[in-house]
């Protein structure tokens, strides 16, 4: 076996050597790795396996690849950790307020505490249980909040049989009964603006909108409108659509927007753990075992 070892370049830079493109059977790759067409595809004939340290592999697998039927493993599981610890924290910090509190404390000069609701007992909101909603779930038990949560493939049958301690709800009860939701729904055509006006609307006083999703699930300019009517509402954003914001957005400077640059994700160090998951995953692969992680077409149309 031939193994492509160095980080693969960017879509559209040159692709490594034909000799080596030629006889690799396994290759890794990661964020800035080049969409496997079957333009590339046709130069490595002999690939039996790919192994993806990141998590998303909507950028880089193409019908082509599908057609072929080579293994594609994700390390979408490993990413999940971080951006689930970011989750929980902005939810703790949103049922105390901090965000908007502490901006009121930077401006007015003085201390103000206002209509903190706190966890215990609260009700909190989880729109999508993929990888990450079940990770957030499960954190959240910890502090005992009430926890709702909307999935249109998952079941209250199988979120107890997981023993998420979540009641399935629909949307429109969700945002009307939580103090705070977290968005974790993947970027797919029946997803993208599914975050309305009417729902943002609907929010409680004071309730928090939190996103470490994607940008486009959330209708911007029903969001900015809800927002501009309702100072009491805030919205934690991790992602944006377009990323960053266009210039001008008011998104830069509505007060109770606070923007952070996507960074819940994978940063620096943890890196390490999904690098460590493709690794795991060639070992078994090596070893004849079945994959852990392996996506398939019909997987990869429901995830981020």
């Amino acid at each position: 076996l031939v193994e492509v070892t160095g980080p693969l370049p960017a879509a559209g830079g040159p692709p490594p050597g034909d000799e080596v493109l030629r006889e690799a059977a396994i290759a890794f790759g990661g964020w800035g790795s080049p969409v496997l067409d079957q333009a590339l595809l046709d130069r490595m004939p002999a690939l039996e396996a790919f192994f993806y340290g990141a998590g998303s592999i909507r950028g880089i697998a193409t019908p082509a690849f599908w057609a072929r039927g080579i293994p594609l493993t994700s390390s979408y599981a490993a990413n999940a950790v971080p951006v689930a610890e970011f989750a929980e924290a902005q939810i703790i910090l949103a049922l105390k307020r901090a965000w908007p509190l502490a901006a009121a404390c930077h401006r007015q000069r003085r201390n103000t505490r206002e209509s903190i609701a706190g966890a215990y007992g609260t009700t909190v909101g989880l729109v999508g249980l993929g990888m990450i909603g079940k990770l957030t779930a499960r954190r959240l038990q910890t502090h005992e909040t009430r926890v709702l949560a909307y999935d249109p493939f998952v079941t209250q049958q199988q979120a107890d049989a997981l023993d998420l301690r979540v009641t399935m709800t629909p949307l429109e009860t969700l945002f009307a009964a939580c103090e705070a939701v977290s968005l974790h729904a993947p970027n797919i055509p029946a997803t993208r603006g599914m975050i309305t006006r009417a729902l943002l609307a609907s929010m409680k006083p004071y309730a928090t909108l939190i996103n470490t999703a994607r940008g486009a699930l959330i209708d911007e300019p029903g969001l900015l409108e809800v927002l501009a009517d309702r100072p009491d509402l805030t919205a934690l954003l991790d992602v944006t659509d377009p990323e960053p914001p266009a210039p001008g957005s008011p998104l830069f400077t509505l007060p109770n927007v606070f923007l952070t640059p996507h960074i819940a994700g994978s940063m620096a160090g943890e890196c390490h753990r999904m690098g460590q998951l493709a690794v795991e995953e060639c070992r078994r692969f090596l070893r004849g075992e079945p994959l852990q992680w392996a996506i398939t077409r019909e997987m990869a149309e429901h995830m981020a």
